[in-house]
């Protein structure tokens, strides 16, 4: 099994804040300006289905005749704080994200499913045990590659939600843990489900992600969306508007840096804290003509 370099956290006394545009020198996007720095854009919040059935969408190409969604977008202005140089102010706990920073891999190319099942999974359940506190077991169970080209199969979510809901976190469990009794054992104890996202083409100069401080996200806003697959239905978390949520990014993500996503946390004393707003977003700074971001995360059951 191929392991990956130490992990560590840049201390934020390492590293002060940058408020401009700097070019990159370090990648593939050598040269292009990286935006830094607080940004306001309109995000897309959810709007209720015009009929008032329940909200639902289609994880493939939705059925003949058939919406792809049956909700609607509310648009609003955001205000977007970056986090670069105070990543060390929020945790998994208290915010529902963290960074990992100076991370080594050796998958290049994200070209191969199996290829990456084989070599970057088991980095990624390395860095959740070494970043995550508690940790007994972690079941790595599926993960996508998003790419802002014109024929990508999957391109960057601009909509807010959150993957997972309390109802969907269980059947996960279920679905992933083979032994039944087993299942309903780990359902006793604590379970999370973390994404781990990265760039693959970083720094990113266009449609970074954005996430909410979970601590600003109060349950009202949350709104459960059936999420059917072909074979079966799940369920995720559209999210509305609210003045008092608090919105990150961090600005320039390079592909040695990771960003830790809580979905959702079974432990009830934070458990408010357990699940992160996420969105990609435009950012109106991005240079005329810079490169699409390409991205992959990397959803994982983490158990302890």
């Amino acid at each position: 099994m191929t392991t990956a370099a130490p992990l560590r956290a840049t201390p934020a006394h390492q590293a002060e804040p940058i408020y401009e545009s700097t070019p990159d020198a370090s990648s593939k996007n050598q040269g292009t300006l990286v935006p830094r720095g607080p940004v306001t854009s309109n995000l897309s919040f959810y709007a209720p289905p015009a009929d008032g059935s329940k909200p639902h969408n289609y994880v493939e190409k939705a059925p003949a005749g058939q919406p792809q969604r049956n909700f609607g977008d509310a648009w609003v202005p955001v205000t977007l704080g970056d986090i670069r140089g105070r990543e060390s102010d929020f945790t998994l706990d208290n915010n529902a994200f963290a960074t990992v920073s100076n991370v080594a891999s050796e998958e290049k190319d994200f070209a191969d499913d199996e290829h990456i099942k084989a070599v970057y999974y088991p980095e990624v359940e390395q860095l959740l045990r070494e970043n995550v506190p508690g940790i007994n077991r972690v079941i790595l169970f599926d993960h996508t590659i998003r790419r802002a080209t014109k024929d990508a199969h999957r391109a960057p979510v601009t909509r807010v939600h959150i993957d997972q809901t309390a109802t969907s976190a269980t059947a996960r469990v279920r679905q992933h843990v083979e032994d039944a009794a087993e299942a309903e054992k780990l359902l006793k104890g604590r379970y999370r489900i973390i994404n781990v996202w990265r760039p693959l083409n970083g720094p990113v100069v266009s449609f970074p992600l954005g996430f909410a401080d979970s601590a600003t996200v109060s349950d009202e806003d949350l709104i459960p969306v059936e999420h059917r697959y072909p074979d079966r239905n799940g369920e995720t978390a559209a999210v509305k508007h609210n003045d008092k949520q608090g919105w990150y990014y961090w600005s320039g993500m390079t592909n040695e840096e990771r960003l830790l996503l809580k979905c959702y946390d079974s432990d009830e004393k934070v458990g408010r804290w357990g699940r992160v707003p996420h969105t990609a977003f435009t950012d109106p700074r991005t240079p005329e003509g810079a490169p699409g971001r390409e991205s992959i995360e990397v959803r994982a059951l983490v158990f302890g």
